[in-house]
């Protein structure tokens, strides 16, 4: 027994290193919301390869919208609404990821009744238009869902959350072998469909938080959430819907949006001068 804890030792070791890494550290902030740092287990997965994998499957997704004609046009009104939005907030996303200036963003509208939205690697902006129509959002209510949607982007949660089911279905014993050669900076490979990927409610609530302050800095009144988050509550008698199915629901989430009010609304108030 002790010959094989002897053995283990190093493993386990090296797992600790990677856990200690991969911990929220506060960061600093002279203003806005206090958030730690992404998970360094996002590293795990190549970032070039997950974005060009996102704009594969956006194009696939537009493809399909396109031939279904629910893709909306340029022209479209809703469309250039949700551009102007998107216009006003990506200016701000560099705060929360340095290489936010070098994506090739797009957003586009997809008539379809689901209550959805995405942001995926890179940049790439689908909003479907059963969110905006049957909650009748405002500008404010439309600039916080897109700011939650880029904020996972921008978080990279969709690269830790692959890091970690890869963890899970390989097992410890590869990680330490790829800590050991210090190599683990390129362990996985990215795979699977963004579309059909879950966050955890960890990232759903440092979505929330982000895009807060996204939003606010915009010059979108972060005030919105509470009343975005009331009309979904409304409209799926208490479960939250698709694109928010991993968050935590009614009173929680109104909760800890006005906890956050009070570091954000100097910044909307600051956009509106």
């Amino acid at each position: 027994m002790f010959n094989s804890l002897h053995k283990v030792t190093p493993l386990f070791g090296a797992l600790l290193t990677v856990c200690c890494l991969a911990m929220p550290v506060g960061l600093a902030q002279a203003e806005g919301v206090s958030v730690g740092k992404a998970s360094v287990l996002r590293n795990l997965v190549p970032a070039q390869q997950l974005e060009q994998q996102a704009a594969v499957q956006y194009a696939e997704v537009l493809q399909k919208a396109a031939a279904d004609h629910t893709l909306g046009a340029d022209n479209d009104s809703q469309v250039r609404r949700l551009r102007a939005i998107a216009t006003r907030i990506i200016p701000f996303s560099n705060k929360f990821n340095g290489n936010a200036s070098q994506w090739k963003w797009e957003v586009n509208l997809i008539h379809d009744a689901q209550l959805n939205a995405f942001c995926m690697p890179g940049g790439k902006i689908a909003v479907y238009s059963g969110l905006v129509e049957t909650l009748k959002l405002s500008d404010d209510e439309i600039a916080i869902v897109m700011a939650h949607e880029i904020a996972h982007a921008l978080r990279e949660h969709a690269r830790a959350r692959m890091a970690k089911s890869e963890l899970t279905q390989f097992g410890i014993s590869i990680l330490s072998q790829k800590i050991g050669g210090g190599q683990y900076g390129s362990l996985f490979q990215a795979g699977g469909s963004l579309l059909t990927l879950k966050f955890s409610r960890g990232d759903e609530t440092d979505a929330d938080i982000v895009g807060l302050e996204l939003a606010a800095r915009a010059g979108y009144d972060p005030r919105a959430g509470v009343s975005l988050w009331q009309k979904m509550t409304a409209n799926n008698k208490g479960a939250p819907p698709q694109w928010l199915s991993t968050h935590p629901s009614g009173q929680n989430r109104v909760q800890e949006i006005q906890r956050h009010l009070p570091e954000v609304m100097p910044l909307y108030e600051k956009a509106r001068k």
